[in-house]
């Protein structure tokens, strides 16, 4: 399998390249330049498996070419021994045909733990076979720092740097984040907010020249490596519920367009999915742009519900790219033209090919706590804010009753206490790895919302 760029000039790549470049040298984001697809037979093979039996499965045909099936399976094995819940995944049932998929149960607490856990032993595996370092740099709305940061801690090839939004993740979230110490390991606190943290990561990437021959590598949802890893969960629901002979839906809580985009990616892969909705918050972009075809960018607002606070989408361009049928030039173009607002809409049929595939709903953080509230006192269920926009955004874009609608939880509502309370509900406890978490020493540095002191910071910290 090889991997192409979303833009078309760059080189075509294997996996171990892909999974250590991340951003493609022309500004695009690597695809694979096609897809595995499972048979029937396969998928009801699939309802037998553990989840690491059906990770080993779904992820193997887009590595066998760099890392054995052997290999894979060790690293598979020991990712989700290391999540709290036997099933790894859990489908939990709130009423008739509706569900939600917690994906909360690794050591973070969030799902970003599903991809970035395996996303670390699988770079420490190729850099260590090529005897080569690497410069991490991500940026995070909350929960991919923490969760790239324990996936990435022990490696001794990597030397990495997060950059979040400062005072604009939850305190646990950055505790999570700032209060593991390591020689490898850099807390940033941008003073600005998510998009600007991501723009100076795109821009760092499009020019590395401030490494001083320094590679840089990603984390961030536009490594290819992560949407792999979160396509294997939709494939565990769907066998769970009766697929292959059974249709399934899915809501996701959306703010970068990865966790969904892997949903569409195992729709293409076989899955049979009804509808994907991408649930919002007030930062309604994508909303917008898939209800009325409307894209234009507003001022970001601060949200309950941090880590969908996010107005630019950098996967939204992996969904264009097959939408303007994988010409990337014309994609290229389009991309520029909506990010300096010369153009507000897409063209009129890619829209509908979007709209065939694509829900949507916006959900503010009012309503957010009605359903919090709501969802405890009748089903006995504590969302987190991010899921309970999900929950909502489910029930208000479901058309096909008769088909489960599952929800992606994706964060322990214990991350998110502000919401939880605001809902009128009593706080949920730390689990007993982070019972202490409020009382640990917290290491980090705040800087100006500036690319080249960021880049300053690197380059010294990382010689």
């Amino acid at each position: 399998m090889r991997y192409i760029s979303t833009r078309g000039e760059a080189p075509s790549l294997g996996f171990a390249d892909v999974l250590l470049t991340g951003l493609a040298s022309d500004g695009g984001l690597y695809v694979p330049d096609s897809l595995p697809v499972f048979s029937q037979d396969e998928m009801l093979a699939m309802a037998n498996m553990s989840y690491a039996e059906l990770a080993h499965k779904v992820i193997l045909p887009f590595v066998e070419e760099d890392i054995s099936s052997a290999e894979l399976k060790v690293m598979v094995d020991e990712t989700y021994a290391g999540f709290s819940h036997h099933a790894v995944a859990p489908l939990v049932q709130l009423d008739q045909n509706e569900w939600v998929l917690e994906l909360f149960h690794g050591p973070t607490l969030a799902f970003k733990d599903f991809a970035l856990q395996l996303l670390g032993r699988l770079m420490d595996h190729v850099l260590g076979k090529r005897n080569k370092k690497l410069v991490i740099m991500g940026a995070t709305s909350g929960d991919t720092g923490s969760a790239a940061i324990e996936g990435c801690r022990h490696s001794e090839h990597v030397q990495l740097f997060i950059l979040h939004p400062h005072e604009r993740v939850s305190e646990v979230q950055r505790r999570q984040m700032t209060t593991l110490m390591g020689d490898n390991i850099h807390n940033i606190a941008v003073t600005g907010n998510f998009d600007d943290c991501q723009q100076m990561v795109k821009q760092s990437f499009a020019d590395q020249a401030f490494l001083h021959g320094g590679q840089l590598g990603a984390v961030n949802s536009i490594n290819w490596a992560r949407i792999m890893a979160q396509i294997v969960y939709y494939f565990y629901a769907g066998a769970a519920l009766g697929a292959p002979y059974r249709q399934v839906s899915f809501s996701v809580p959306t703010g970068n367009f990865g966790d969904i985009y892997a949903g569409y990616i195992a729709m293409q892969m076989g899955l049979p999915v009804k509808q994907l909705v991408v649930a919002t918050n007030a930062n309604d972009i994508l909303h917008r742009c898939i209800s009325a075809n409307h894209y234009v960018k507003h001022n970001l607002i601060k949200t309950l519900s941090p880590s969908m606070d996010i107005m630019v989408s950098s996967n939204f361009e992996r969904l264009l790219f097959d939408l303007y049928d994988r010409n990337g030039a014309e994609l290229a173009e389009l991309v520029a033209d909506l990010n300096v607002g010369k153009a507000d809409r897409l063209a009129t049929e890619r829209w509908h090919k979007a709209r065939e595939i694509f829900a949507s709903h916006k959900v503010d953080d009012e309503l957010t706590c009605e359903v919090i509230k709501q969802v405890a006192e009748q089903h006995n269920y504590l969302l987190d804010p991010h899921s309970a926009i999900g929950v909502e955004a489910g029930r208000a874009c479901n058309q096909h009753p008769e088909v489960p609608m599952i929800t992606l939880a994706t964060a322990h509502p214990v991350k998110f206490p502000d919401a939880v309370l605001r809902a009128g509900q009593n706080a949920p406890q730390l689990p007993r790895h982070l019972s202490d978490l409020l009382e640990r020493p917290e290491q980090y540095d705040v800087l100006p919302n500036d690319l080249a002191a960021v880049q300053e910071f690197i380059a010294e910290h990382s010689r």
